[in-house]
């Protein structure tokens, strides 16, 4: 990228002998530093000098009517560098300077600072200088005018809560019959809103109940993450493994609680003692099949599944 440039003087070095093509090439400057090379600082001190120069000069004729134009654009450049700089609450007070009263501001420049002040949320900053220009007698006759009273209404007035002044604008407004409606509608739905916003005690409690939800949800969500963990804990292998093995020993408690004796069968004497160490085996069907060997099995059919006593000494 090309260096910036170097800022030009005025001829004869003087700030207020400034030619109509001498203040169009320092606007022309201005803007390419804004623009094309980034330099908002540069930009922003080439605006105030050629607009200082052009507010020193006492024109009358044609070539007032072009200077006022140039000084116009300077502004609108210097207010874009201002907001590029992060600088905006300076705008107004910075264009004020060239122009000495709100009265005096050039619609464009008017529009640019209602617009800019109202997207960064401080419309109370440009209420008292739109209010004068839209009372001043010679700008009601503008062409501009009806244009800058909506957007008055729409971005100060309204947001601001100021509707019994719109709608005393509304109806000294020239506004045509769409701008008149849509302005109507617009501070009906402000009046609506203003009524059934909560009071400061209704909207602390709001506020506390909202606050108060926000926690029992975090709440919630904690515990629901704490038991999901536990959930995928125990829901492992080795648990499986565990808790299959438990519910298995716990039938075979069942089956042989001595509590409830030995069932029945035609083929086992009850008194019979068997020997003190024996082991227990197991076999499925509704018979059993096993013959007899030295002294033989002793079989018990209390279910499907047959249990076989078997003496060690076997």
């Amino acid at each position: 990228m090309k260096s910036p440039p170097i800022p030009a003087t005025p001829p004869g070095g003087v700030e207020g002998a400034l030619s109509p093509a001498a203040a169009a090439a320092l606007l022309e400057e201005a803007a390419d530093l804004l623009v094309v090379y980034l330099d908002f600082p540069a930009a922003l001190r080439t605006c105030e000098r050629a607009a200082r120069s052009l507010s020193a000069g006492g024109l009358a004729g044609e070539r007032a009517g072009a200077f006022l134009e140039v000084k116009c654009s300077l502004c609108v450049v210097g207010i874009q560098a201002l907001a590029e700089m992060d600088r905006w609450r300076e705008a107004l007070a910075w264009v004020l300077q060239y122009y000495q009263a709100p009265e005096k501001l050039p619609p464009k420049v008017l529009e640019l600072c209602l617009l800019l002040y109202s997207k960064m949320k401080d419309p109370g900053a440009v209420l008292g200088a739109a209010r004068a220009w839209l009372r001043d007698p010679d700008n009601q006759g503008l062409p501009e005018w009806p244009a800058l009273a909506e957007l008055h209404l729409q971005r100060v007035l309204l947001p601001l809560g100021h509707v019994s002044e719109a709608e005393e604008l509304v109806g000294s407004a020239a506004f045509s019959e769409q701008q008149r409606l849509d302005a109507l509608q617009a501070i009906c739905t402000a009046r609506h809103q203003q009524r059934h916003r909560p009071t400061g005690s209704e909207e602390h409690q709001q506020l506390n109940q909202e606050g108060t939800s926000r926690k029992l949800l975090s709440l919630l969500a904690l515990l629901r993450r704490l038991w999901a963990s536990v959930l995928s804990h125990f829901a492992s292998l080795p648990f499986k493994k565990s808790l299959l093995a438990t519910l298995v020993l716990c039938l075979l408690l069942v089956r042989f609680d001595p509590a409830q004796g030995c069932p029945s069968h035609p083929s086992l004497n009850t008194d019979q003692e068997f020997p003190p160490r024996s082991s227990v085996c197991f076999r499925e069907g509704p018979l059993a099949s096993c013959q007899a060997r030295d002294g033989g099995f002793v079989f018990i059919r209390s279910s499907p599944l047959t249990f076989c006593f078997v003496p060690e000494t076997w």
